[in-house]
Formats: C-alpha cells, structure tokens, sequence
C-alpha cells in the first residue's frame, strides 16, 4: 500500500511562516495528484487548502492565495506547502492528500494522519 508522512507542523506566531512537507511511501507506480487538506477546530469538514497535479496548474482555495504555494518533488513523491504571513484563521490540522497509481496499477486515494498548525500570540 501507501503511506504518506507529513512533517513541519507547530507553533507560529501571525505573519510567521512554516514549511509542510509530506513523502509518499510503498508499492507507489506514480502519483498523479497530490494536495493539501486543512480542519479548523470545531469545523467538521476539511478544506482544500492547494493541490498540484503530475501536470498541469495549481490550485489554491481563495483564503491562501498570495500566502500559500504548493509544490512537489516527483522523484521524491513529496509534496510541499511553503505558508507566508499566516494567520490566526489558518489553525487547523492539515491533511496530506495523494492520488496514486500502485505496481499493480490499481489506483488508491491515501491521506496522511495529519500535522497541526497554530497561529497563535
């Protein structure tokens, strides 16, 4: 199968920056879609934060663009999510999210466990 390992998350102050990371691991073929996912407390549903297609445009939910960028290493399978001048409002678990292709060529939809930010004083 596939695993996904997020890291970077933790504490920030409002308009600091943090560096996610997350590395897709297993019987991976290719992944063709990768993204990032955010739950705000007390909210019930995740968000798409960005993604980033095997190729193609990216794309940024409203409340990050010119904040956020999105970008992946293909030959690492590693999806990144560089966050400048974050705010309180971005205090959320973030989810890593990727669409793979497996050696048997069965495609499988894998989420990481999640990694906190906080923005906080």
């Amino acid at each position: 199968q596939v695993q996904l390992e997020e890291l970077g998350g933790g504490l920030v102050q409002p308009g600091g920056s943090l560096r996610l990371s997350c590395v897709a691991s297993g019987s991976i073929f290719s992944i063709n879609g990768m993204g990032w996912y955010r739950q705000a407390p007390g909210k019930e549903q995740r968000e798409l934060v960005a993604t980033i297609p095997s190729g193609g445009p990216t794309n940024y939910a409203d409340s990050v663009k010119g904040r956020f960028t999105i970008s992946r290493d293909n030959a690492e399978n590693t999806v990144y999510l560089q966050m400048n001048s974050l705010k309180p409002e971005d205090t959320a678990v973030y989810y890593c999210n990727a669409r793979a292709v497996l050696l048997d060529y069965r495609y499988l939809e894998v989420w990481g466990q999640g990694t906190l930010v906080t923005v906080s004083s």
